[in-house]
């Protein structure tokens, strides 16, 4: 410690602060996220469902046959969200035993059921089972978000699909493009993501009933060794889980395989989400593209005419850090000894629900961005007749030729011109004068006349409208059409942008 501090007591707070700021905040949470990502991982999701997972084992228990009666069940439906959380603290701090602690907890307010609850399961079947329904519930509201974004820049790219502008291959100028041309770009690759995250959530299953070791010993113990009682209590389950599918074998635990692949599919928005917003922090500092900048907002506290795109700053910045949890869960998948390891637990319980949390807050600030993005159109159009006049010189030169000039004397000319007049743009600083120095050269006189008009930037865009056109209407609009009721919903709290 500097000499500086060396008298002050680093944890000696002033009366005054108040023990909870001095705790450590989550920024994901305090700063970021959305209260409905927030509460899909949140304790009263979290336990509730364990309730029903319990109420959904006992009431198909009781289908099948064991000795449950309708008053025990009846108990545990009027206490799903009856939960004293200092009284399941306490029972859990003494059993040291989360889901034990719950079990009493439960218990206390469904007395009837005590006997009942969390019969022939074991802790992975309530703490699994909900991983999964958090897991598909956090999935449904990535989607949504994933169809406003797309929804939203959708309306950008139609408004500019006909705007040339300068394309760059290398971050050096290439042939031209549109504005919108270049956001399907961007469309594309959240289509993709969109489409995975669809391809998963039709297909995940849920743990179900499987057991200490995942051979449902303790079921069969129950049903008296009859086997398709047990396999039909596991469907029982799932169904009244809302899921059509269970995992068709376990060991204690479900694949954490699963987990790497929905932290992959995470991912893979998140560099969906860099991508884009790389461009524009790129455009920006072209003074071509401007995301939306509030009427007071500050950009620096030393520079006040600064615009930063501190959103899209904000996104690369939550989206590296989702790009680098898959492995994570690669090395837990892969570090699970045979049935099943307790070295999962605690990284499953940071990086799950902050890749959802990170994903939620990245693309709610993907649709912001895209509904106030400023185009400066003279500044785009400055940018691409500096470079334009290079490009246009093969038509140039075609329509030369037609006229009956020689071919090699004139690409000989064009490539001369060409060199001086970079040197006048490289050296000096200036203008680029290419098309000055052709008017002035009887070698061109044929196009003099109408050399405005080769260098029309409409001439140069290919199908950047029309490829923008059959996209949205193709790719897009099928999936808006799909998703109508999403995009019917009010608008959800959204991120502090």
């Amino acid at each position: 410690m500097s000499k500086y501090f060396e008298d002050v007591d680093v944890n000696g707070f002033p009366p005054d602060v108040l023990p909870e700021h001095q705790k450590y905040e989550h920024p994901l949470v305090q700063r970021y996220a959305t209260k409905e990502m927030s509460g899909i991982f949140s304790p009263a999701m979290k336990f509730t469902t364990w309730r029903k997972m319990w109420l959904a084992l006992a009431t198909s228990e009781q289908e099948l046959g064991l000795d449950i009666s309708d008053e025990q069940l009846q108990q545990m439906k009027e206490n799903l969200y009856n939960i004293d959380f200092d009284k399941a603290a306490e029972y859990e701090s003494k059993f040291r035993h989360d889901v034990m602690g719950h079990v009493h907890a439960f218990g206390e307010v469904a007395p009837l059921a005590m006997p009942i609850i969390h019969l022939g399961a074991t802790s992975c079947y309530v703490g699994d089972n909900t991983d999964i329904v958090q897991l598909k519930e956090a999935m449904k509201l990535i989607q949504l978000k994933l169809v406003q974004a797309l929804n939203t820049l959708k309306v950008f790219a139609e408004k500019y699909k006909d705007v040339p502008t300068l394309g760059f291959t290398h971050y050096q100028p290439a042939q031209l493009t549109t504005v919108g041309k270049r956001c399907t770009l961007w469309m594309q690759d959240l289509l993709m993501d969109y489409e995975r995250i669809t391809q998963e959530l039709e297909n995940l299953p849920m743990r179900g009933v499987k057991g200490t070791t995942g051979t449902q010993a303790t079921f069969l113990e129950l049903f008296n060794g009859d086997h398709a009682k047990v396999k039909q209590l596991n469907e029982m389950v799932c169904s009244k889980m809302g899921f059509s599918k269970c995992i068709a074998v376990s060991g204690q635990t479900y694949s954490r395989k699963i987990d790497y692949h929905i932290l992959s599919l995470l991912s893979g928005i998140a560099q969906s989400a860099y991508k884009m917003c790389g461009d524009i922090r790129l455009l920006a500092n072209l003074k071509e593209v401007e995301e939306p900048f509030a009427k007071n907002q500050i950009g620096s506290s030393a520079m006040a005419y600064k615009r930063n795109p501190m959103r899209s700053e904000r996104c690369c910045s939550l989206s590296r850090y989702i790009m680098s949890l898959p492995p994570s869960a690669a090395n837990t998948h892969a570090n699970q000894w045979f049935e099943r390891t307790l070295d999962d637990s605690a990284i499953r319980r940071i990086i799950l629900p902050e890749a959802f949390l990170a994903t939620d807050v990245v693309l709610n600030l993907l649709a912001n961005i895209a509904d106030g993005m400023v185009v400066w159109p003279k500044v785009v159009e400055k940018h691409l007749m500096e470079e334009l006049p290079f490009m246009a010189t093969e038509k140039i030169l075609m329509e030369c030729v037609k006229a009956g000039g020689d071919r090699q004397e004139l690409h000989e000319a064009i490539r001369v011109h060409s060199m001086d007049a970079g040197k006048v743009v490289k050296g000096e600083g200036k203008a680029n004068d290419l098309l000055d120095r052709l008017s002035k050269d009887p070698l061109f006189a044929v196009v003099h006349d109408k050399l405005d008009k080769l260098v029309d930037p409409m001439l140069f865009i290919g199908r950047s409208k029309e490829q923008t056109e059959e996209f949205l209407a193709e790719e897009i609009d099928p999936v808006l059409e799909e998703q109508k009721e999403l995009l019917r919903k009010e608008c959800l709290d959204g991120v502090n942008v």
